[in-house]
């Protein structure tokens, strides 16, 4: 596996190397990015050989897509592949002064979001998308964080996005949670072809391969691993005691076992960040990891983490010591393709 080599993500054609850009950061996630920084990401990304952007209407309540839109129009729309997220409508507001901090982005609240999962919610969505992001089409639709929206997913988004499939609007489709357990019951019960699942498919968290993996792999769908770093603590060589996992306190025992993965790692000459960027990538049923970033520098170091191939060796000792509970493998139901 290369950082530059394309995988194929799902059944419709879309191919694109296996790190790809998840775009909070451009939605002002935790603080607001400067006027002369935010424009430097994208770039910073394309520089560093992603050509998968990934995005949503719920990150700075549309910011991010018409960043994203602004940042991608000078870049050739073939090369590149653009996922958005559907089940939170954007409805205007008075901001009155209020921030959307309440949802962790520093930006006016001059919107709120209300949970739509049926089909018209879908359809509607997706134009007020296209129109942020500037594009014709979206490569790829995610359905957003149903958790407790599963039926309304089932009965609305899912056949509006097959319906659009089979009309050539979109090329695939799928969901995005921070659960297995119901991305798993999507693929059983739709003909989605992509998922991507947020901090169940980690160095520290194994738990989609008791539900989600397993399935994709019979089922020919692709999978997309977000939040590899688990909200911070793997992001760095040498986690300390005040180190964040799933966005709380990572407690003394998880900080204990990544400073011994991260021992592990610097044996072999590797870092904690690229086993975390590479671990995913060793299921077969992972295409790709989307990784942030809120500046230039961020995003070029995060691009290269898989542009060093992790010995085996690694993956065996972490196996043996019971650091990680699968034994990773080099076969990808996502082969790679070759370079263009």
């Amino acid at each position: 596996m290369t950082a530059s080599a394309p995988v194929r993500i799902g059944r419709g054609g879309l191919t694109a190397p296996p790190v790809g850009y998840g775009a909070a950061s451009l939605g002002n996630l935790y603080e607001a990015l400067a006027d002369d920084a935010w424009p430097e990401i994208v770039p910073a990304a394309w520089s560093g050989g992603i050509r998968y952007f990934d995005v949503a209407p719920h990150y700075g309540l549309g910011l991010a897509e018409r960043r994203l839109g602004e940042s991608l129009r000078a870049l050739p729309r073939d090369e590149y592949v653009v996922s958005t997220k559907v089940g939170r409508l954007l409805v205007p507001q008075d901001a009155a002064g209020r921030t959307d901090a309440e949802n962790l982005f520093a930006v006016p609240a001059d919107h709120r979001r209300v949970r739509d999962y049926s089909r018209d919610g879908v359809l509607r969505s997706i134009e007020a998308s296209l129109e942020r992001l500037g594009l014709d089409r979206i490569d790829l639709v995610l359905v957003h964080d149903p958790d407790e929206y599963e039926r309304e997913a089932l009965d609305g988004a899912f056949p509006a996005l097959s319906e659009l499939s089979d009309q050539g609007v979109i090329t695939s489709f799928g969901a995005g949670m921070n659960q297995s357990a119901m991305l798993a019951r999507f693929i059983a019960e739709t003909d989605s072809d992509v998922m991507m699942v947020a901090g169940r498919w980690t160095l520290l968290d194994q738990s989609a391969a008791d539900d989600l993996l397993p399935l994709a792999i019979e089922r020919d769908v692709s999978v997309l691993a977000a939040a590899v770093f688990n909200s911070g603590i793997l992001a760095t060589d040498d986690p300390g005691a005040d180190a964040t996992f799933d966005y709380g306190p990572a407690g003394s025992a998880v900080v204990e076992r990544a400073r011994s993965i991260s021992a592990v790692a610097r044996r072999h000459g590797r870092t904690l960040p690229e086993l975390a960027v590479q671990f995913p990538l060793t299921h077969p049923a992972v295409a790709a990891v989307v990784t942030g970033g809120a500046s230039a520098e961020q995003v070029t170091r995060n691009s290269m983490l898989a542009a060093r191939s992790v010995p085996d060796a690694v993956w065996d000792e972490l196996a043996e010591r019971g650091l990680v509970g699968f034994r990773p493998v080099r076969a990808r139901a996502s082969e790679e393709l070759p370079v263009r």
